[in-house]
Parts: C-alpha cells; sequence; structure tokens
C-alpha cells in the first residue's frame, strides 16, 4: 500500500539488522522494547520514496503516517531517525538513539563506518553549505550515540557490526 522502492526496503532490513544486533549485545539491566526497535527500523523510511517526487521531509511524514495508522511509538521513532530530538548522552539507551544510530551506519544495504556514511549523505543531500554544515553538526551527535551504545553494550560494537557484514 505504501510503496517503497527496493533499494529502500533492502537498506530498511539492513537497518533492522544492525539495530537487533545491538539490541541482542547489550548489557545485563539495560531495557530495550526489541519488537518497537524492529518496527520503526523497518517502517523508519515509509515515505521516503514518495518524498523523492514530493520533497516532504520522509521523516515527518512517515512518523505522521504511522500515528494516523495508530502506531505513535513507532511514528515517534521515525520522526527522530534523521535528527534526534533532546539526546540526554548521559540518560539511559533509548529505541530511538538505536535506531537513529543504526540508519547512519548503512548506506544503501551495506554497513559502513560513520564517516564514509556521513561524506555519502554530504555527496548526496549536501546541495548547500547550510545543509553540509547539518549533517557535520548532526555526526557529532551520532558520534555521542555511539559512544552510548557501545558503553551499554556486553560485546564490542565493531566485532558485532562486522558480524552482520557476512
Amino acid at each position: 500500500k505504501y510503496f517503497m522502492l527496493p533499494n529502500i526496503v533492502a537498506h530498511s532490513r539492513q537497518v533492522m539488522h544492525v539495530s537487533l544486533s545491538i539490541t541482542g549485545n547489550l548489557k545485563k539491566g539495560v531495557s530495550i522494547n526489541r519488537n518497537l526497535v524492529m518496527a520503526a527500523a523497518l517502517l523508519h523510511d515509509i515515505t521516503k520514496t514518495r518524498a523523492l517526487e514530493t520533497k516532504e521531509p520522509h521523516d515527518q511524514s512517515g512518523a505522521e503516517l504511522l500515528r494516523n495508522l495508530g502506531f505513535s511509538r513507532v511514528g515517534e521513532i521515525v520522526k527522530q531517525h534523521v535528527i534526534l530530538l533532546n539526546f540526554d548522552p548521559q540518560g539511559i539507551l533509548e529505541e530511538r538513539e538505536i535506531v537513529n544510530y543504526a540508519d547512519k551506519r548503512v548506506m544503501h544495504d551495506r554497513v559502513v563506518s560513520l564517516e564514509e556514511r556521513v561524506q555519502d549523505l554530504i555527496v548526496r543531500y549536501g546541495t548547500t553549505e547550510e545543509i553540509k554544515k547539518r549533517i557535520r553538526q548532526n555526526e557529532i551527535q551520532v558520534n555521542a550515540i555511539e559512544k552510548k551504545i557501545k558503553n551499554s553494550l556486553a560485546a564490542d560494537l565493531d566485532v558485532i557490526v562486522q558480524q552482520i557484514q557476512r
């Protein structure tokens, strides 16, 4: 019903794999709703295909669509998969942070470094200096999210991510 191009579906599936690998390797006592992470990761780009034509912000339109369908918790995460709002580096790890981070580690359908993904975003979307500046500012936040995730894991993040590649 909400047609997504095959490459966007492949990207979303890979974001789900990264997200679930993180949730599956959390330290004891770190509480994350795995099903919420899985749903949000799979649906984070639900309106991206449409947005390629309409130029609408797909994070916002995807969130609105999901809210209208009765999935407000999933919609709130989708809303923040591009830019995370009110990030607390000292707070408990949240589902929205995992999906936001996983999206930044997947270029097309490949897991890549944050640096490689940021360069890709600059090339593809950095049409103005202002947009390039926002992408670089977001990189700072994503590095802080990565640190928070690493501190919440029982295993090494690089090892977890490398296993996805196989």
